[in-house]
C-alpha cells in the first residue's frame, strides 16, 4: 500500500537573477513498510526531496501525498501536526539541545503532543534502553560519543512512535563502527513495520541496507533499482 508519493514534484529557488530548480518534477512512490534509500552526490536534490516528504518544505509545483492525503494545500499548523504524529526525522548534525540531558531530549517531543510527566518520562526510559544507552540517561550532548548522540537522536525521533523515520545523512558523522550500529537500529525498526527514509551518497550504504534506491541526478531521479531475491535490478 502507498504510504507516500510525489506526483511530479518541483521545488525552486531564486538565488539572485538565477532561478535554481532544486528539484525538477520528480514522482515516486513509497510503500508502507518500504526501507528506501535516495542516493545521489552532493548538489543532487536529495535532501530536498526528504524535506518535501517530511512536510518540512511544500513543492513549488506539483503535489505530495501522505496516506492518500494531499499534504502540499495543508497550513503550516496542519503540517506541524502530521510531523509530531507521523514523521521521526534523524538527521547528520543529531540536533540535539545542548542544555538537556539526553532523557530530557527524548522526552520533549511527547511534550508538544501533551503527554502528561509520567508519561514522558517512562517513555524516554523505555527508548534510551532500546538503543542501549540506560547508563547515558543523565548525560548531556557534549558527554556522549558522537555514536551514542545519534543514538538518542533515534530514540527522540521514535517518541511519539511515528510510521515514518526519515533519516538524513545519519552516519556521516559517525566512524564505521558507530555508523554500523545506526543503521543496524534502522533495519531493527524497519523489520518492525516502520517505513525508513535514508538520505545518502554512500552507494554501499544504500544497497546493504534498503530495499528501493532512488538515484538522483540534477533534481531528477535518474534510475530506480529495487532488490529482488537478493539481487538489485533496475525498474525504471
Amino acid at each position: 500500500m502507498v504510504l507516500i508519493e510525489l506526483a511530479g514534484a518541483e521545488k525552486h529557488y531564486q538565488m539572485g537573477e538565477t532561478l535554481v530548480r532544486a528539484i525538477d518534477g520528480i514522482s515516486l512512490k513509497i510503500n508502507r513498510g518500504d526501507f528506501a534509500a535516495i542516493m545521489g552526490p552532493s548538489g543532487s536534490g536529495k535532501s530536498t526531496a526528504l524535506n518535501l516528504v517530511g512536510s518540512l518544505d511544500l513543492p513549488t509545483k506539483g503535489a505530495v501525498y501522505l496516506d492518500s492525503r494531499n499534504i502540499s494545500q495543508l497550513d503550516e499548523s496542519q503540517l506541524a501536526q502530521i510531523r509530531g504524529q507521523k514523521i521521526g526525522f534523524i538527521f547528520q548534525s543529531f540536533n540535539l539541545i545542548a542544555n538537556l540531558t539526553a532523557k530530557e531530549n527524548v522526552m520533549l517531543p511527547l511534550l508538544f503532543q501533551g503527554a502528561s510527566s509520567e508519561e514522558r518520562q517512562q517513555k524516554a526510559q523505555e527508548l534510551l534502553q532500546l538503543v542501549n544507552l540506560t547508563d547515558r540517561m543523565g548525560h548531556y550532548p557534549n558527554q556522549l560519543s558522537g555514536g551514542q548522540q545519534q543514538r538518542v537522536a533515534i530514540a527522540r525521533a521514535l517518541a511519539n512512535d511515528p510510521e515514518i523515520i526519515l533519516a538524513d545523512e545519519p552516519t556521516g558523522n559517525l566512524d564505521t563502527q558507530a555508523g554500523e550500529q545506526v543503521m543496524a537500529f534502522l533495519q531493527e525498526l524497519n523489520r518492525r513495520g516502520k517505513t525508513i527514509i535514508l538520505v545518502t551518497h554512500d552507494r554501499n550504504l544504500a544497497r546493504n541496507h534498503a530495499k528501493i534506491i532512488y538515484s538522483m541526478k540534477d533534481g531528477k531521479i535518474e534510475k530506480i533499482t529495487k532488490k529482488i531475491n537478493h539481487k538489485w535490478e533496475a525498474v525504471s
